[in-house]
């Protein structure tokens, strides 16, 4: 019996996990002064689904816990990136949507990094990096499945 899956699963998650580090560091380093990756990614999320959402479901959304989704809710609203208000239906929780200037601070991280990402995917190509879409997002589904039965 051969041990060609196992190689190639070791191969395919160590350029996964090398390639988040890498590209998470990148785009660290390029954001406007102040703001952090997860910032940009709640922003980006609150941006694309307008409707307000509840820190747990973001927590859900993000695979976090509600005290690291909070931790940055927390920051988000210091900026005046996102407006938290108590849930007039349930005083237990709280409506969260982003604001005007997280509107502006999200554009501001976008033009930021996006020369970042465009570069890669010009060197390494449109038709590879379409290719490798469906199998990312495979293994995001797949872990995505996983973490919900823990």
């Amino acid at each position: 019996m051969s041990d060609e899956p196992e190689r190639l699963a070791v191969a395919l998650f160590s350029e996964m996990l090398t390639a988040d580090q890498l590209v998470r560091s990148q785009l660290s380093r390029a954001l406007p002064k102040g703001m952090e990756l997860s910032h940009f990614v709640v922003l980006n999320y609150l941006a694309q689904h307008p409707e307000e959402r509840t820190p747990g479901e973001l927590a859900r959304v993000f695979h976090l816990t509600r005290g690291a989704m909070t931790n940055t809710l927390t920051k988000l609203e210091w900026a005046g990136h996102v407006h938290i208000r108590p849930d007039w239906d349930d005083a237990r929780r709280k409506r969260i949507a982003i604001s005007k200037a997280g509107i502006a601070a999200r554009e501001a991280a976008l033009a930021a990094i996006l020369p970042i990402m465009s570069e890669a995917v010009r060197e390494i190509g449109a038709d590879k990096t379409r290719s490798a879409i469906p199998v990312l997002r495979g293994m995001r589904m797949k872990f995505s499945e996983s973490d919900k039965s823990d």
